[in-house]
């Protein structure tokens, strides 16, 4: 295993050097409060051999188990095989001085690809990691899938494509082995992912997993969230609540979670746009609605994810979007931008959208974003690199940490 320097980037110029975000002098809108804060990016590693890119990294802090009480970091990635959706097995980096230094990327034996039926790769991407407080234990939660020895998703049975977890414990390092999360026999469920998305566990501690499923990928998926206890070893499905779909475009997917002031909300992907939701339970949701700016106008959001970042006082949106100078990028997926969210009336305020990570002409679409402590919160990605242009405009199979670091007031 080996030790990696933090190295600090200049977002869009490419200089190992420190970046902090612009703070805007801005009145409270609608009796919202503005959250002040810099952003840092820095460089973890660089990766672009034309084999594999890191791709999918996700982190989950462990309160106390880091230096001098400092929660430990552990950040699951995986390797990106070049072809469309095809990733290794599960590979971990892991630090003690809040990301100062690094030791991996590690592979995980538990977690690597398995025989399957039919000659097919058995194996789970798409991972979010996050702690379980209640029991001390890491939970990775992602989605089972069955690949083609080329790399191609297979879908030639029911339940291929499930949703997997495994357990890290933290005082000895160990990790188990996947195991999958059963759900109830309905044919609603044979195609039933937890995909890039984050999760949450309730004051109970019990888990919600937001899931997309339709019985096959060939229809439009739906979205749910399941009720999901967990003792430290098992996770179970308990309920799940309202099952959520718009027409076209895959309907919705990728669904992402968080809790703000004793409310759900919940973001979602769609081909065309992206869509929000909230509740008051967790389960029981409000009917879906476009994500748009304060000022009426779509945020440009599609065929990619978003995710959360809840303060005390304030909720932010990190996404990509069209309008940005950046039609020279794959479905706009960068630069990645954040933004707060009036959380009453569900919209994006264009006053407070900042860039977050510049695009060098590569993909930043498959990324995670997590609270470490409560000064900071981090968003992580891995450049997604695929042509000679995307290299000549400065990509270099990057994997970034932009540290989100709240100012006080």
């Amino acid at each position: 295993m080996r030790r990696i320097s933090r190295r600090a980037f200049l977002a869009g110029a490419g200089a190992a050097l420190t970046s902090v975000g612009m703070r805007p002098t801005l009145a409270a809108h609608g009796g919202m409060p503005y959250i002040d804060y810099e952003t840092i990016v820095d460089t973890v590693l660089e990766h672009d051999d034309g084999e594999f890119l890191w791709f999918h990294p996700r982190a989950a802090a462990v309160p106390g188990a880091g230096e001098g009480g400092a929660p430990a970091v552990v950040m699951t990635l995986q390797q990106h095989l070049h072809v469309s959706d095809f990733y290794s097995g599960l590979y971990a980096m892991y630090s003690y001085d809040l990301g100062s230094t690094w030791t991996g990327p590690v592979e995980i034996p538990e977690l690597g690809w398995r025989d399957g039926p039919d000659g097919a790769i058995r194996a789970v991407a798409d991972v979010t990691p996050g702690y379980h407080a209640p029991t001390g234990k890491v939970l990775a939660i992602g989605a089972l899938v069955h690949y083609s020895p080329e790399g191609q998703q297979l879908e030639h049975g029911a339940r291929w494509h499930q949703t997997a977890y495994a357990v890290y414990e933290p005082s000895d390092g160990s990790w188990s082995e996947w195991r999958v999360l059963e759900k109830p026999e309905a044919p609603q469920f044979d195609f039933s992912r937890n995909a890039c998305a984050q999760w949450l566990v309730e004051d109970d501690g019990a888990l919600l997993v937001p899931l997309y499923h339709g019985e096959s990928a060939a229809a439009d998926f739906s979205v749910t969230v399941a009720r999901c206890p967990f003792d430290g070893k098992t996770l179970r499905y308990a309920t799940h609540g309202d099952e959520m779909t718009v027409e076209g475009g895959r309907g919705l997917c990728e669904p992402s979670l968080e809790r703000f002031e004793g409310r759900y909300f919940l973001t979602m992907r769609n081909d065309h746009r992206a869509y929000v939701a909230v509740s008051d339970d967790g389960l029981h949701y409000d009917p879906v609605v476009p994500w748009l700016f304060d000022d009426g106008e779509e945020l440009g959001s599609y065929n990619t994810q978003q995710h959360w970042i809840a303060h005390p006082d304030g909720l932010f949106l990190v996404y990509t979007r069209r309008g940005a100078d950046n039609d020279h990028v794959f479905r706009h997926r960068a630069p990645l931008f954040i933004a707060q969210v009036d959380p009453d009336a569900l919209r994006v305020v264009r006053d407070t959208e900042r860039v977050l990570v510049s695009e060098r002409g590569a993909t930043l679409g498959n990324f995670g974003a997590s609270v470490i402590t409560e000064e900071e919160a981090w968003v992580t990605v891995g450049e997604g690199v695929w042509n000679e242009e995307m290299r000549e405009r400065g990509a270099r199979g990057a994997l970034f940490i932009a540290r989100v670091k709240w100012n006080e007031a």
